[in-house]
């Protein structure tokens, strides 16, 4: 991902409102690897149950304003529909975004389950283990860690194309 500034992600968001966008936190920034970066996931820290993800989508930045929805019920294992690690116990949210455009004005949505803390990024870059890969092959182990990478990218991005879309 190429390294964005904060006016950048500001204008990037496609289901928010101006008054959302300027109230919005901003992530910090300098702590990102934009090298090892598919996408930046942040919790809002004035409103908790606010996240925003900013991924590129057809080489442009392209925000979502993301609702968690609260979790009802005992807690269960669920698998997150963008990384899909099974390895790595991190919490999972059902982020829903309101739709762009009139579908959005309409009150229409779209959700999906995605680690609370958006840590995918890490996820489908962690060493695979042995049963995972099913070889000691280092070069087997970088093949699924592209894999990883290029589903996350399909993941998320069909996500966001589903938010874009008018229709």
């Amino acid at each position: 991902m190429q390294p964005l500034n904060d006016p950048a992600i500001r204008s990037s968001f496609i289901n928010a409102s101006r008054r959302e966008v300027r109230e919005a936190t901003a992530p910090d920034l300098a702590e990102i690897d934009w090298t090892a970066t598919d996408l930046i996931g942040w919790r809002d820290r004035k409103k908790d149950n606010t996240a925003y993800v900013v991924l590129e989508l057809d080489g442009a930045p392209t925000g979502v304003r993301l609702t968690a929805a609260p979790k009802a019920g005992p807690r269960r294992r669920t698998l997150c529909a963008w990384c899909r690690d099974v390895v790595v116990a991190t919490d999972v949210t059902m982020y829903v975004a309101r739709r762009a455009g009139a579908p959005g004005r309409a009150g229409n949505t779209i959700g999906t389950l995605i680690c609370t803390d958006f840590g995918c990024n890490g996820n489908v870059r962690r060493t695979p283990t042995l049963s995972e890969v099913g070889s000691r092959d280092e070069v087997d182990r970088m093949n699924l860690i592209d894999k990883r990478i290029r589903a996350l990218r399909a993941h998320s991005s069909d996500f966001v194309r589903q938010v874009a879309a008018t229709r």
